[in-house]
C-alpha cells in the first residue's frame, strides 16, 4: 500500500450566531419603552407591541467588529464592502454580514505520516504554520473556508517537499526545507489573500530499525576517525624519533643522559620495576647490577642506602 498522509486536527470555522452588542440592545429597548409609554397613556397594547416589533427590526442594524476583525457585508447577495473595526450600521434584512475575518497571526499544525523520502525511507514529520489574512475580501470571496484551505495546502506542500528530499537532507537541512515550504505554501495561498510568515518543523520521526542502523554507522565512523588519528600520531612520533636519533648519534653523552632519565622516570613510582640489559647499565657507568639495585632501593624507600662499615 502506498503511504498516506494525515492532517492534524484543526479547529473548524463554526458558523457564528447573532452577535449581540450594547448598541443593539439600546436600539431594542428604546422603542419598547416608548411603546410602553404609549400603551399606558392610551390604555391600548398596540403601542408596546409596535414598539417591540420596531425594536426587533432596528436592532439588526448596528454591528460591532473587534479590533482585529473585518466584516464582509453583502447586499442582496452582492459584495458591497468591508466594515470595521468598531461600530457600523447595515440595512436590516437587506444587508447581511456573511463572515468575520480574523486578521491576526494564526498558527496551524499539520503532519505527514508514513511519507516516503526520495531515497524511499518512510518518515513522520510534524510542522507548524504561521500565517495571516492580508486581504479580507479575497479570503471571503475567492475560497470557501479559507482556514481549511490553508491547512490542506500546507499538508500537500509538505508531502511534495518530503518526496523530493533525501533523508540526510531532511535531517540536516531543516532551515532550507522550511524556506522551501514557506515559498511553496505562500505561492498557493496568496490568491486567497493569505500570506505565510514562517514554517517550523517540530519533529522528524524515522523507523526504530533505521535509527539503530544510523547509530551503529555513526559509532563506526567515530572509531575509524580515532584509528586514523592514532596512526597519524604514530607517523609524527616516528619522524620526531628519526630527528632525535640524528642528534644522539654524534652525542653519546646526551644519549646516556636520556637513558638515565628514562630509568629514573620508570623507577620513581612506588612498586615499579624495570628490567634492562646489563650491557646498557654498564654503558651508562652505573656500577653494574649492584648499582641498579641500590638505586631502586633508594627510590622505593626514599632514603639513601647505608654505607658499609670501615
Amino acid at each position: 500500500m502506498f503511504p498516506v498522509a494525515a492532517i492534524a486536527s484543526q479547529p473548524r470555522v463554526r458558523p457564528q450566531g447573532p452577535r449581540v452588542n450594547i448598541v443593539a440592545v439600546a436600539v431594542l429597548v428604546l422603542p419598547v419603552v416608548i411603546g410602553l409609554a404609549v400603551t399606558i397613556a392610551m390604555e391600548n397594547p398596540v403601542g408596546v407591541i409596535s414598539g417591540l416589533l420596531l425594536g426587533l427590526v432596528l436592532m439588526q442594524s448596528p454591528k460591532v467588529a473587534k479590533q482585529w476583525e473585518k466584516a464582509v457585508v453583502l447586499r442582496l447577495g452582492r459584495f458591497v464592502g468591508l466594515r470595521g473595526p468598531g461600530l457600523f450600521w447595515i440595512v436590516p434584512f437587506i444587508d447581511t454580514v456573511s463572515s468575520w475575518i480574523d486578521q491576526r497571526v494564526i498558527t496551524t499544525s499539520f503532519a505527514a505520516e508514513q511519507t516516503l523520502t526520495s531515497d524511499t525511507v518512510p518518515v513522520n514529520v510534524d510542522a507548524v504554520l504561521f500565517w495571516m489574512v492580508y486581504d479580507a475580501e479575497k479570503a471571503a470571496l475567492e475560497v470557501q473556508q479559507y482556514q481549511d484551505a490553508v491547512s490542506w495546502a500546507a499538508q500537500t506542500a509538505l508531502r511534495d517537499i518530503i518526496g523530493r528530499t533525501s533523508l540526510g537532507d531532511l535531517l540536516r537541512g531543516r532551515e532550507k526545507i522550511e524556506e522551501l515550504l514557506q515559498e511553496l505554501i505562500d505561492g498557493r495561498c496568496n490568491p486567497w489573500g493569505v500570506t505565510v510568515q514562517s514554517v517550523e518543523m517540530r519533529d522528524v520521526i524515522i523507523p526504530d530499525a533505521l535509527q539503530d542502523a544510523m547509530s551503529r554507522e555513526a559509532q563506526a565512523a567515530r572509531e575509524k576517525a580515532a584509528r586514523i588519528i592514532l596512526g597519524e600520531a604514530e607517523v609524527e612520533i616516528a619522524k620526531l624519533f628519526q630527528v632525535a636519533s640524528i642528534s644522539y648519534h654524534d652525542n653519546p653523552t646526551a644519549l646516556h643522559l636520556r637513558a638515565m632519565n628514562m630509568l629514573y622516570e620508570g623507577l620513581k613510582e612506588k612498586g615499579a620495576m624495570m628490567i634492562v640489559p646489563s650491557t646498557a647499565v654498564e654503558s651508562m657507568g652505573m656500577g653494574g647490577l649492584m648499582g641498579m639495585a641500590a638505586m631502586a632501593q633508594r627510590q622505593l624507600t626514599g632514603s639513601a642506602p647505608a654505607e658499609p662499615a670501615a
